[in-house]
């Protein structure tokens, strides 16, 4: 067995735990979270890093031990492209299927325009004149 140079080894282990970690953050929000759009949060930004903190972890392993692969590289690549993109497609189906949200979760399509950037200015104004 190929002994580690103490940094490498140091270095490896502190990517893998740190990936585990947002890694189990992202499952436990998959568990806990009340709704789906809360719920499709937690999974795609901290299981992506998770991943991606393990993976250089085992760039940092092999890179020493064995010889540089860019497998993994390409693997970290695929993933921090395509987590986003599968996100906003479940969140678009989880809008048209009207699935229910909590009371805290805002709605972007009741009240559109309190959130473009045009109505920024009548959106405060507007809300001055409710609490009047």
């Amino acid at each position: 067995m190929l002994e580690l140079p103490t940094w490498a080894d140091y270095l490896a282990s502190f990517f893998i735990i740190i990936g585990a970690s947002f890694a189990a953050v992202g499952s436990y929000g998959l568990l806990r979270l009340p709704d789906f759009m809360t719920r499709l949060h937690a999974p795609t930004k901290n299981t992506t890093l998770g991943v991606g903190g393990i993976i250089l972890g085992s760039i940092v392993y092999f890179s020493v031990s064995d010889s540089l692969s860019l497998h993994e590289l390409l693997i970290a690549i695929f993933l921090f492209m395509t987590a986003p993109i599968s996100a906003h497609l479940l969140a678009k189906a989880g809008l048209h299927l009207e699935y229910k949200m909590i009371s805290s979760t805002r709605d972007l399509r009741e009240h559109p325009e309190d959130y473009s950037d045009k109505s920024q200015h009548t959106a405060k104004e507007r809300d001055s004149e409710r609490a009047d």
